[in-house]
């Protein structure tokens, strides 16, 4: 997301409360609850394509974050991508860790993209320019597939999450000013709902709850808020 403000650690639109040490929502703790997950049959190239061509009927959990009423003035237009890279051993989805520097979301988890500019055509044109910008990928590399439904963030953004499929052998390039790592967590892990995790959080005097999905891969990538919702939605929709 093209953001050029430097601030002093204690200022910019972040959370107020450290979000790992939130704990969790009683409600959402057993696996029952939590859903089954989704097939790896699912989650091929073939099936993939065939399930944003023609989608069952089914509805997102979850379409705006629950800290909202921190932003301030029109929500602003957005788009990111979900790039589904369909490795050989199993698809995985390329995620960036943001410098801790930025403005809005700085050190968070999150997809390549940002906010529209006035020469973009559509949500898909700003997804895949703001990902060319951030990591280097090409859209020629991009099969897009089609969005999930917007989600609009704290940090005043309506989101359209685009999702496409990404063909290994591409070379990233990655802009160090926003993007401090990229890593893929693999598909499946994500679309298994034992590995996501609702949190609840007193916010404003009113019980608050949000997604997480924390990810082991060397070191720990605590992946919530606007991501993990929409990747909550992006399972309701494979598995519906």
């Amino acid at each position: 997301m093209t953001d050029r403000t430097i601030l002093a650690p204690t200022a910019g639109r972040r959370p107020s409360f450290d979000p790992e040490l939130v704990g969790h929502d009683p409600a959402f703790v057993s696996l029952h609850a939590r859903g089954e997950p989704v097939g790896a049959e699912q989650m091929t190239a073939a099936a993939l394509r065939q399930r944003f061509t023609s989608p069952p009927a089914w509805r997102p959990e979850i379409v705006a974050d629950a800290r909202l009423a921190q932003a301030r003035g029109p929500l602003r237009e957005a788009a990111v991508l979900i790039p589904l890279v369909m490795r050989e051993a199993g698809p995985t989805v390329l995620l960036t860790r943001r410098t801790a520097h930025l403005h809005d979301h700085g050190g968070q988890i999150s997809f390549p993209g940002g906010g529209m500019e006035h020469h973009d055509e559509s949500a898909v044109a700003a997804a895949l320019r703001e990902t060319e910008e951030e990591v280097g990928l090409r859209a020629e590399s991009v099969e897009v597939l089609g969005s999930l439904p917007r989600y609009a963030t704290a940090t005043g953004y309506v989101v359209t999450p685009v999702v496409g499929l990404v063909t290994p052998g591409f070379a990233l390039q990655i802009d160090a000013f926003e993007v401090e790592e990229v890593f893929e967590p693999p598909l499946v892990f994500l679309m298994n709902p034992a590995h996501h995790e609702r949190r609840l959080v007193d916010f404003d005097g009113a019980p608050r709850t949000f997604y997480a999905m924390p990810y082991e891969a060397g070191r720990r990538y605590f992946i919530w808020g606007a991501t993990a919702a929409m990747l909550r939605n992006l399972y309701q929709l494979l598995r519906a």
